[in-house]
């Protein structure tokens, strides 16, 4: 799967698996703390998730599951 361009600021220009880009997309979330503390399913947008979560401020990982797709050709 080839990402858009900013999807690619977080995964790489690369062409990946979606289970790689999945992995790299969890653990840009972990290293930036963006997972709530209390609702652990919903992850918080930064400004590189934004574009990518629609313009979201927090989406629930389903969710986010749903978003990502639109990003991967």
């Amino acid at each position: 799967m080839t990402p858009s361009a900013s999807l690619a600021a977080i995964v790489g220009e690369k062409a990946l698996p979606r289970t790689e880009v999945t992995k790299k997309l969890w653990a840009y979330i972990k290293k930036n703390n963006l997972q709530d503390a209390k609702e652990r399913r919903n992850i918080h947008a930064d400004d590189k998730l934004k574009p990518i979560f629609g313009g979201k401020k927090t989406v629930n990982m389903f969710e986010m599951t749903k978003l990502v797709a639109k990003h991967l050709s």
